[in-house]
């Protein structure tokens, strides 16, 4: 049971309204838990979740002042939070929203997720999550340190400055975000075998649906959500349904893979190469060079598309320079 220590009235009403944001964001992370139990998630995924929302339910403290005043690696000391959940905690409290319910729901708002910061709209907010493949403040913070940002058109220096500032008057943790980046361990051949078997199981018609709203619309499209595990790591595939999916007419070809566990979380997009010396085989977007000896060693083994013929076979001769003819997306 919570213990309200304070000595005035106004500051216990103002302890309380923090300490039921704690029931709130234990409420989100148990309603996590009961989607991935209806999309047919793995038993241990599951049943994190509901620990770490009793451990938030329970906690004595406003989980806010924890990070005002420790950061994210406060969270992470916690019983049952790992570096991944902190990393959703610190969004609910931060910009009051989870990046990992709104997809469990069916939410399509990426392009809305930094607009509450300064200078980033709608538009500079979808091309960063969709260039950078981040969701959180705490990585958008280390992808402002890092350089990454300026990758992104209309991005400059003075913006990313401004940028740093707000962050930091928010208290968004620095020392901790390099764990909770996207990891680089994880191989092209285990994200090109679950997106195998993702389409593979889209076409045999076994995967669960969620109905996926387009923020701002009334349209909606009902998309098959696969959850799997890989050696402890835990994934997330579906047909990506993003602004520039939409414009290309990938719906039913680009696949993106989220990963969230205790260690690391982190996105990917799987695509069709349309041109190039990968031309109709399955790459990663932003690891290309990686997938060509990915197929090479493999002696590039066909990888089906659902309700497509088999792909040819790479030719024999390799040119070393194959990748600066680019892919499609």
């Amino acid at each position: 049971m919570a213990v309200i220590e304070t000595n005035t009235l106004v500051q216990a009403g103002e302890q309380i309204d923090r300490l039921q944001e704690n029931r709130a964001i234990a409420q989100q992370l148990t309603e996590i838990a009961n989607l991935l139990r209806d999309q047919h998630a793995n038993e241990f995924r599951i049943r994190a979740y509901h620990a770490a929302a009793t451990t938030i339910a329970e906690l004595p403290s406003p989980v806010r002042e924890l990070l005002d005043h420790e950061g994210t690696s406060a969270l992470i000391d916690l019983p049952t939070i790992g570096v991944s959940i902190a990393g959703l905690i610190e969004s609910a409290v931060r910009v009051g929203r989870i990046p990992l319910l709104d997809r469990l729901r069916g939410q399509s708002n990426a392009e809305h997720f930094f607009a509450t910061v300064p200078g980033l709209g709608p538009q500079l907010s979808h091309r960063i999550y969709d260039q950078l493949h981040i969701e959180t403040l705490a990585e958008l913070l280390h992808a402002a340190n890092d350089g990454r940002l300026l990758r992104v058109p209309g991005i400059g220096q003075k913006r990313i400055e401004a940028i740093q500032a707000c962050l930091a008057h928010r208290g968004v943790a620095t020392q901790p975000v390099a764990k909770i980046q996207t990891a680089p361990t994880v191989s092209v051949a285990e994200i090109l075998e679950i997106d195998r078997d993702y389409r593979k199981r889209v076409e045999d018609g076994t995967l669960p649906r969620i109905r996926l709203r387009d923020h701002g619309t009334s349209k909606a499209a009902w998309v098959p959500v696969l959850h799997t595990e890989k050696e402890g790591r835990h994934y997330t595939a579906m047909f990506s349904h993003t602004d520039r999916a939409q414009q290309q007419g990938a719906t039913h070809d680009w696949v993106i893979l989220f990963r969230d566990d205790a260690d690391s979380h982190g996105r990917w997009t799987v695509i069709t190469a349309m041109y190039g010396e990968l031309k109709g085989f399955r790459i990663v977007r932003g690891r290309e060079k990686e997938c060509l000896p990915y197929y090479h060693q493999r002696n590039a083994y066909h990888q089906y598309e659902a309700g497509h013929a088999p792909y040819p076979e790479l030719r024999a001769e390799w040119e070393e320079d194959a990748g600066r003819f680019g892919v499609h997306g």
